[in-house]
Parts: C-alpha cells; structure tokens; sequence
C-alpha cells in the first residue's frame, strides 16, 4: 500500500492529492496504516505526542512492515491493556492513555484488503461533556418537533418512560410505538460507556452538577450500537433533597459521530457530514466547507473561500466572546460550545460548534477545523418550553410554579432588607356566572382584559401570577410597615370592579381578596399562600368586593388545638388517663352515700394534669365523645371491682352536652351495662349540666327516661351557673340538685351567694329533689349548711380526689364524727 491509495474517490469537490498529503501529515489525530498482511506501512507524526512512541522507533517499525504485536507488548511494557491489531469490521471505542489522555479509536477496512487506525484526543471533549448542563427542565415529550426522544424516570421506583420518538429512534415500529415501554432494569449502554454515563447520572441526583449530560452508546433494537447525546434534569424532589422524578430527552448523533471520525479517513466523509464543517489557514482564513455548512448558512462555498471565519459572528454574543474564544483555541487547541452566527441573509441561527488546531512537524499551527450542527430548532423550543412552563398560556402572566420562585425570592430580600411583604389572594366575584352565560371565549378575553387592569396598578417589583380558573396572587413586596399594602389591595378591587367592553356586552365582575403578611405571618411560601386563600373566603362571606386580612393570633390557636386534639387522641390510645374518686358523704348520719369519678391526665413530659388543663380543649369536639365513653367504662368497671370486694358505692360521671346528642347514647349506654344486666341498681349516676338540659328539653326527657330503665340515675351539676329554669326541674326527672362550688366557698362572707344557696335548696326541697354541696372545705360550711338544711357534701373539707384502690381504706377509716356534728 502506497500513500496514494489512502487518497478518496475523485469527486467534485474532493481535496488536490497536495492538500490531502499536507492533511494526513499535519493531522492533531494519529494515524497507523496497516496492508491486508496486517503489517504497519504508515504512521504519521502524531503518533509520537498521542501513542508516547519515540519517533525512531515508529521509524523502524514501517520501515521493518512489523505487526501490531510489537506496539501492543510496547503497551504492556507501559502496564497498559495491549490493543487487538486484528480487526474484523468497522468499529470504533475509547482508551486511557497511561498519561491519563482519553483517546478514541476508529478502525476502518479499506479496499485494498488493508485498514487504518486512528486515535483522537478527546480528553478536553470528555471533560466539556462533563461540565455541559441542560438549560432547562424539559418536559414529557415536548421536543418531538425538534427530533428528539423524551425519556421520563421515577427515580424511587425506578421505572423509566420513552415517548414515542424515542421509540422510532431505537427502532420500535408498530403496535409497540402506541404501547407503554417502560424499564426497570439499567440501560442497555455500551459496556465502554456505561460507567462514565452512570457516574454523570449520579452527580447530578446529588445536586453536583446543574444538569445531567452524556454522549454514549445504546442498543438499537436491531442489535447495533447507536450514539445518543442524553440531557436531562431532576424535575421534582421531597422534602429532604432526594430525587424524586428526572426527565431529559435524547438526541440520536449516531452520524455526528461517524461523521466526525471518518472526517479523518477521506474527503467523502467531509462532503456528506451531516455537520457543517470547515478547515481555515492559521490566520483564520476559510479554505474549504462542506455542503453542510452552505444550507446552515445558506452562503455558496465560492463565496466564503479566502475570507476570514469571523465574517460569520453575530451580534447576539456578549463583547469579547470571540477573543476569548481564540484565545481558549491557541491556548489548548480545542474549543466547544454554543454560538449564534450570521446567515448570508443576515439572520442569525444556533449552532453547537467544536473547533480543533491542526498543528505542523515543528508544532507550529497550520489549520482549524470545525464542525458545527444547528440547534436553532431546539433553541426555539427550549424557550418555548420555558415560558410554558412558567407563564399561563391564556393571559402571559407568570403560573404557579414561577410565582412559587419569585415568593422565595422576595421573602428572602425581605429578610436581608428587614422589610414586609403582601401575599393577596383574589377570587373573582361573579366570573362564573358570566362564564356560563356568555361561553368560554368570552370568559377568556374577560379574564385577560381584568388581569391586565390589576397588573397595571401594581408596582414594577409586585409580581401578579395566575394559578387557575378566576384565582389569582399577588406578591406586594418592599413594604415598610405591613399597612402600606393597603393603597395597593384598593387599587386591584377598583380594576377588577371596573366594566369591561367586549364588542356589544358590558361586564361586570369584582374580587375579594385574602391577605397576609411575612414576616408577621412566619410561614413558608405555600403555607402563605393557604393563609391567604383562607382569608379570601372570609372576604366573600362579609359580602365579598373587598379585602380581609389573614388572623395569624386565631391560626396560632387552631393550630395549637389541632396538635393539643392529637395528643390527646394519641393519650387516649396509649392509656395515659385514670379516674381518680372523691367521696360524697351525709353529713347528718356521716354516711358515704358515693363517689364522683374525676379524670386526670399522666401526661409523660408534664406531669399529672386535672381536667380543667385539657377538658376545655375537646369542648364541642368528636374526641369527648370518646372520652366519655371511656370514663362511663371504666367507672362501670371500678363499680364492679368494689362491689366484688364486699363495698357497694354509686358513681356520679360528668356527661358533656355533644355526648348525650349522639343518636345512638342510649344504645351504647346500654351495651356498657351489659356486664351488670339482672341487677336491679347499676351504680351509676351521670352529672348533667343544666345548659346541656336546656338546648332540646322533650329530647332531653326523653333520653333520661330511657337510661332510668337501665337503672342509671341523674344528677344536675354546677346548678345556679346557668339559666337555672324551673321548667327543667318539674319536666326532667333529675333526681339530684348539685350547688356549684363557687357559691359554697363564699356563703360564709358573701351574703349574695348564701342567698343563692339558700335558694338552691329551698327549690330541690319544693320539686322534691335531693341536694348536694360540692366546695365544702371547711367544719364551717358543713355546719352552716346543714343549718340550712342541705345534709349531702363533698369537697376537700371531707376528702380529696384519690385512687381507686385508696377509696376502700378511706370509706372504712369515716367513723370519727365531723365537727359540725358535734
């Protein structure tokens, strides 16, 4: 094989065999000949930078037509992987140089039976693949127009989606490019790639790089290897960081790829590359393009040859981009990046370039070589995407997901500035009304007419986004005190209230509008927005048209109830309640006529709580329903307990209003009686209060009737606090009259609570019902209770609640006769 057997086919537009001669020498990429007998007849002078073989002994090795052997034990002496220098077909992979340098290696068979190899340094390529990043999030199959495959991963479940031109791209046809292709297993990648595409993947799951981007090798489903550019972007993570969803797309550059290496090998490759390429003089100067680069730049190859490569550049670059780019190539030999350049027309396109120097024997530098494709068609789709993205298609204004941005944005210059901000939620008044009536197409240009009138009496910084339907928030930032908002809340009722002229129809509509304050109001950004869409329902139910301000004290309070109900729900579970019992005594006879259960809280951080600490918090609440339950259940169960031991006591149990409206009270009641059905006396005596007597008194009566028949009897506690009716008293068959101990405590020097008490009892001895003092605390009160004729009591002055097993030692020790019987 001769040198001039390397040259292409003469065609048209193929190079002088002097220029072809003058490439293959100064070539940057090294090259070995071999004949069909597998012997070395060619090295070029690059080999000996590339391959570290010293000249000499490239020399000898042509000279000598040995075999790849020798250069295979040179690499293992080198502790190198010895290459194959018996190839069977095209083919083309990278290595690792033991100096580090990442070479790609494309063998070619060429006519004469032999074939060549050539190794390209592509370190600064797989270092800039590295670093690239997608611009944006790219979004399920949006980029079909532009040629690219979609690929959808859930990162937790590890199930991968492809769209379908994803599929017709890796060879799917048929039924399959209508069905759901999905992977669970790794990608087939090639075995070459696969780790530094994976190592790319992970980086950026971590959060180290802005995007995710490999070039690598992946099964078609015919079995062969096709090059895919993949770009990608985690689209959603949790609250940790961790990555929840990533989306990319791949771009077939299968031809870049075997265009770029047999670029290298003839001229014909040069003319039919799908990339525009172009080979300047070392000053810069154009010397030859390819067919490529005339319909990118729509400029004949006549026209540019001999003329500077930066009649090319645009305006669109940022100044001194182009100095620094030339700058970059001296300096390394090798640029890549994006660029916009002019067309002949005079408009500009994108185009992804890569640039190489082609040096001579002395170093010195002869040519350049680029190659360019045009990403202009992406480009446009990428900044489609990017505003879909983050403005609403109907009225131009910023969505949800950038209003969310620019709400952190503003709350953290409020924080460095040490200002306020608005968040304004605003409903539309009327919209759907006019919606309905008038159809959609109205409605829209209703809508948009409205936002552009709120929009245009907000400040410049004020941001204004639409989140669906009639809703929109507004973002007041920079305020310095939190009422200054109020000027702007004004301005947007009187634009949206305004008539709107469409065609023939006036319309009308209004806002209401929720408002809260950061940093008054200490949530995060969407908690902000809730509070304020809370608030806006406020302002439509005063009569809408208007502004309400977010409660943050009465949020404040909801929340600490919600978290006091569930962890009361959760004490409740986890038996964290007991009864305690205080005796009730005859103070005339000194006899226990009962107990009254009395429940305490074990709470685990604070210690023993009475009821008064948490009672109060599930008023009105599902949860004191189920308490009372359990208070009947276990006093019921305590009765037993005592009855067993030989002590026989009724147990008074409060009973609150929300209980005793459930339906099903009585059939519950009875179903907790079951244990001690046949006994003609149960024990238990539920304490009503007389406001929860009064809200339905025939249910009521009725109720209490029905529980009479299962043995249980009735008490009236805290009497004299409430409405203290008579009619109750003749129409409800309470038995037991119970005086509140705020009136007892003070009877001795208060005249006006001894008057109520007087008259409490006076009125249970006219309606024939027992009476009963609770607050006895001292020898006093019984004394002068019982003057007054009220023989029943309880209170500290008798004895304090205790445990249920103190109750036996404590009734059997009552025989010492209290001092107001004395």
């Amino acid at each position: 094989m001769n040198q001039q057997s390397l040259q292409p086919e003469p065609t048209a537009a193929a190079l002088p065999a002097s220029d072809m001669a003058m490439a293959l020498a100064h070539l940057p990429q090294a090259l070995l000949v071999f004949d069909a007998q597998h012997r070395l007849i060619f090295g070029n002078p690059a080999c000996a930078s590339l391959l570290d073989l010293p000249t000499e002994l490239l020399a000898r090795w042509v000279a000598e037509r040995c075999t790849g052997q020798e250069i295979a034990s040179h690499q293992g002496a080198r502790g190198e992987p010895a290459e194959d220098f018996a190839p069977a077909q095209n083919s083309s992979r990278t290595r690792r140089t033991a100096a580090g340098k990442t070479l790609q290696l494309t063998t070619q068979m060429l006519p004469c039976g032999g074939w060549l190899r050539s190794y390209c340094d592509v370190s600064a390529l797989a270092a800039e693949l590295e670093a690239k990043s997608a611009s944006e999030v790219v979004l399920r199959f949006a980029l079909e127009g532009a040629g690219d495959g979609v690929w959808d991963w859930d990162v937790r479940a590890n199930i991968t989606q492809y769209s379908r031109r994803w599929k017709e791209m890796m060879g799917f046809s048929g039924a399959d490019l209508d069905s759901d292709i999905c992977y669970r297993e790794p990608p087939r990648i090639h075995p070459d790639d696969f780790d530094a595409a994976w190592a790319a993947v992970h980086a950026h799951l971590a959060g180290k790089t802005p995007g995710y981007v490999s070039e690598h090798r992946r099964m078609h489903k015919d079995g062969k290897w096709r090059w895919l550019l993949a770009r990608g972007m985690v689209a959603s993570r949790d609250a940790e960081g961790q990555a929840l969803r990533m989306t990319g797309t791949s771009t077939d550059i299968t031809a870049r790829k075997l265009a770029e290496e047999q670029l290298l090998l003839a001229a014909n490759v040069f003319k039919h590359a799908r990339e525009g390429i172009v080979i300047t003089d070392a000053a810069g100067n154009i010397i030859d393009v390819n067919e490529t680069f005339s319909q990118i730049t729509a400029y004949p190859r006549e026209a540019v040859l001999g003329r500077a490569a930066l009649m090319l550049r645009s305006s669109a670059q940022a100044p001194g981009f182009y100095t620094q780019l030339w700058r970059d190539l001296h300096a390394g030999g090798y640029w890549s990046g994006e660029l916009w350049i002019r067309r002949s027309a005079g408009d500009i396109v994108a185009i992804m370039l890569t640039i190489s120097e082609v040096k001579g024997k002395k170093g010195e530098t002869q040519n350049f070589v680029a190659l360019f494709t045009d990403i202009t068609q992406t480009k446009h789709h990428l900044r489609q995407l990017e505003r879909n993205a983050h403005f609403d298609a109907l009225t131009g204004m910023p969505n949800r997901v950038l209003l969310a941005q620019r709400l952190q944005h503003a709350m953290a210059q409020c924080r460095r500035r040490k200002l306020s901000l608005a968040v304004a939620y605003l409903d539309l008044d009327g919209f759907k009304s006019i919606n309905d009536r008038h159809g959609h197409a109205t409605g829209d240009e209703l809508l948009i007419a409205v936002a552009n009138r709120m929009q245009s009496v907000l400040r410049d910084g004020d941001v204004l986004a639409r989140i669906g339907g009639d809703e929109f928030v507004a973002v007041l930032s920079e305020l310095a005190q939190p009422r200054d908002c109020e000027q702007a809340l004004e301005r947007l009722l009187q634009a949206a209230s305004a008539p709107v002229q469409l065609g023939d129809l006036l319309l009308e509509v209004s806002t209401s509008i929720g408002v809260t304050i950061y940093p008054q109001d200490g949530a995060d950004a969407d908690r902000l927005i809730r509070h304020a869409d809370q608030a806006m329902y406020l302002a439509k139910q005063a009569g809408k048209n208007r502004f309400h301000l977010f409660d943050i004290a009465h949020e404040a309070a909801a929340k600490q109830q919600r978290e006091g109900l569930a962890e009361m729900r959760n004490a409740l579970a986890l038996g964290q309640f007991k009864l305690c019992y205080q005796p009730k005594v005859n103070m005339r006879t000194n006899a226990v006529v009962g107990v009254e259960a009395l429940i305490r809280w074990q709470h685990p951080e604070r210690g023993e709580l009475p009821p008064a600490a948490f009672l109060p918090l599930i008023e009105d609440q599902a949860l004191s329903v189920d308490v009372g339950e359990w208070v009947i259940a276990q006093a019921l169960r305590q009765i037993a307990l005592w009855r067993a031991e030989g002590l026989d006591l009724q147990v008074s149990v409060n009973v609150c209003a929300m209980q005793l409206q459930q339906a099903n009270f009585v059939s519950r009641l009875s179903a907790l009686l079951l244990p001690t059905a046949g006994e003609q006396q149960c024990g238990l005596q539920l304490e009503v209060l007389e406001t929860s007597a009064l809200e339905d008194m025939a249910q009521m009566s009725k109720l209490m009737h029905a529980c009479q028949t299962l043995g249980v009897h009735f008490a009236l506690d805290d009497f004299g606090t409430g409405y203290s009716s008579l009619t109750y008293l003749r129409r409800l068959p309470i038995e037991l009259l119970k005086i509140d101990q705020t009136f007892v405590r003070d009877m001795l020097s208060d005249p006006d609570d001894l008057a109520i008490v007087t008259g409490v009892i006076g009125l249970a001895k006219a309606f024939g019902r027992q009476v009963i003092a609770e607050g006895v605390e001292t020898a006093a009160h019984g004394a002068r209770l019982l003057g007054l004729g009220c023989e029943l009591a309880q209170g500290y002055g008798i004895a304090r609640p205790m445990p249920a097993a103190a109750v036996p030692a404590w009734v059997a020790a009552w025989s010492e006769k209290p001092h107001w019987l004395a």
